[in-house]
C-alpha cells in the first residue's frame, strides 16, 4: 500500500511564544499563501514541461532525415560520448506505439523493473513503494547464471518528472554502482507523433572513478577484447566497417540493450498475462541478435533457462516475505 505524508495543519490552536492567542485569520492567510505558492510552482512546472515537449518535437524534426535513413533498418539514431570518466549513450527513436499506451506503461515503476530484467546481467528487480520516491532495488552481475548473493546491488530512485497528454519524462538515478561506478542516470522522454507512433529519447550515463577505470581496462584487455559498439570510426582494408570500442562501445551496447528492452516490453503488453514473460524474453533476445556483432552473449536456450530460473527465484522470495 502506498502511504502519503499527512496534510499540513492549517489552523494553529495553541499560543504564540508570548502567550497571546493566534487570531483565526492568521491560519487562513497561512493556508492561502501556501496555496498560492503551490499554484505558482505548478504553473512553472507546466510551463517547463511544455517547453521540454516543444524542444523534443524540434529535435525530432531536425533528426527526421537521420531517422529515415538509419543504418539500423529502423528509425533509430544512437550516439555516445567518448569520455572514460562519464560514459554516456543516447538513443532517439520512433516507436510504433501510441503515446497514451506508452506513457501509461512507462510511468509505472513496476514496468521498468520488468523490462530492466531482460538484459542478461540484471538478476533481480524489486520495487519499494514505501520509499519516497519509489526505489528499484536491482541486482546486477555476470551475463551468465550465478547465485544472487554474488551479484551487486544497484538501487535506482524512480521519478515521473512530467506526465502530460503530449509529454512524458521519467528519470532514474543511483548514487552508487558496482566496482567503483557511481552517479547512474537513466532518462526517458517521449512525445506523440500521430495516433500510432511516438518519438522517444533514452539517455544512459554513469561515472567511473579511478578503480572503475582500472577494472574496465582489465576487462577490455581480457574478456571484453574484441567487443565493439555501433558507431563506425573507419574501415578495414577489405572495406568492412571498423566500430568504436572501449568504454564508448560499452555505453552504446548498454543503451541499445535498454532501448530494445523498452520496445520488447511495449510490444508484448497485448499478450495474455501468463505468456508475456516468455514472449518478452524471446522477443528481446531476437532483437539483440539482429546486432549479434555487438550484443550476442549466449545461446537462446541458455538465456531462457537462466531468466526463467531468476524469475522463479524472485517469485519465491516475494512469496516468502
Amino acid at each position: 500500500m502506498r502511504h502519503f505524508p499527512p496534510l499540513p495543519q492549517v489552523f494553529h490552536l495553541g499560543h504564540h511564544a508570548a502567550g497571546r492567542h493566534r487570531p483565526a485569520h492568521h491560519g487562513v492567510v497561512f493556508w492561502l499563501s501556501h496555496a498560492a505558492l503551490l499554484l505558482a510552482l505548478l504553473l512553472i512546472a507546466t510551463e517547463v514541461s511544455a517547453q521540454q515537449a516543444g524542444d523534443l518535437k524540434a529535435r525530432y524534426e531536425q533528426m527526421a532525415p537521420q531517422l529515415a535513413h538509419s543504418p539500423f533498418q529502423k528509425p533509430i539514431v544512437l550516439s555516445s560520448v567518448d569520455d572514460t570518466q562519464h560514459p554516456t549513450g543516447e538513443m532517439h527513436a520512433v516507436v510504433d506505439h501510441d503515446f497514451g499506451a506508452l506513457a501509461g506503461a512507462l510511468r509505472d515503476a513496476d514496468a521498468w523493473c520488468e523490462l530492466l530484467t531482460l538484459p542478461a546481467n540484471v538478476k533481480k528487480c524489486v520495487v519499494d513503494d514505501e520509499a519516497r520516491p519509489s526505489t528499484l532495488h536491482m541486482a546486477v552481475g555476470r551475463k551468465f547464471d550465478q547465485p544472487i548473493e554474488d551479484a551487486y546491488a544497484l538501487d535506482f530512485r524512480f521519478q515521473v518528472v512530467a506526465s502530460r497528454p503530449d509529454y512524458l519524462l521519467v528519470e532514474m538515478s543511483a548514487a552508487k554502482g558496482p566496482m567503483g561506478t557511481s552517479d547512474y542516470r537513466m532518462t526517458l522522454e517521449a512525445i506523440p507523433l500521430d495516433a500510432r507512433r511516438s518519438f522517444v529519447r533514452l539517455r544512459y550515463a554513469y561515472a567511473n572513478n579511478f578503480a572503475a577505470r582500472v577494472a574496465t581496462s582489465a576487462y577490455l584487455a581480457t574478456t571484453g577484447r574484441g567487443k565493439v559498439g555501433f558507431t563506425i570510426v573507419g574501415h578495414e582494408e577489405d572495406g568492412a566497417p571498423r566500430y568504436v570500442g572501449g568504454i564508448q562501445g560499452i555505453a552504446e551496447r548498454n543503451t541499445m540493450r535498454y532501448f530494445l528492452a523498452i520496445e520488447s516490453y511495449l510490444d508484448t503488453l497485448p499478450a495474455p498475462q501468463d505468456q508475456r514473460l516468455d514472449k518478452r524474453l524471446r522477443d528481446w533476445f531476437a532483437a539483440t541478435e539482429r546486432y549479434a556483432r555487438q550484443l550476442h552473449e549466449q545461446p537462446l536456450e541458455e538465456y531462457l533457462a537462466m531468466k526463467h530460473k531468476e524469475a522463479r527465484r524472485q517469485m519465491a522470495q516475494a512469496a516468502g516475505e
